[in-house]
């Protein structure tokens, strides 16, 4: 089997910088010594003299424009109860040996549909089964008042 060489060209601040891969695998990209860009644009290699044409105005800055709001976190559904507010508990794992390694004990977090009287619809939530029991003792319209939740957002 041949060894494959390839190569690729870097333009920065005007220089052309050539890397070529080296036969190992273990090794990193060598850089190697390449002829300077010419006022027509071209830039001559190592490697059997191929021309790799170079456009002089590609080096001008360009005008960047940076908006005020931010960019975008994706969403996420973190592990707490809207209703109760119940979240995961840090706690201390114990081996047979005594040793100590922290660990999360998360909620039990249920997606439940729930019907709603007032609304006259079912909303689908992702409660605590202690929310759960709350809400089946006093109905949802007392729970959800007492977590300040609005109901007909969801």
């Amino acid at each position: 089997m041949a060894a494959s060489a390839t190569a690729g060209v870097f333009f920065a601040n005007n220089r052309s910088i050539c890397f070529r891969k080296a036969e190992s695998s273990k090794r990193l990209l060598q850089p190697f010594k390449a002829e300077a860009v010419s006022d027509i644009g071209f830039v001559t290699s190592q490697l059997g003299g191929i021309k790799i044409s170079y456009d002089m105005s590609s080096q001008m800055p360009k005008s960047v424009s940076t908006s005020s709001a931010p960019a975008l976190q994706p969403i996420v559904a973190r592990r707490i109860c809207p209703f109760t507010g119940k979240k995961s508990n840090r706690a201390n794992k114990i081996s047979f040996s005594a040793h100590k390694t922290k660990k999360l004990q998360f909620v039990n977090l249920q997606y439940k549909r729930v019907w709603w009287e007032a609304g006259k619809r079912f909303l689908k939530l992702r409660l605590s089964t202690k929310a759960l029991k709350t809400i089946e003792k006093n109905g949802i319209d007392a729970v959800a008042k007492k977590a300040g939740i609005d109901l007909r957002k969801l």
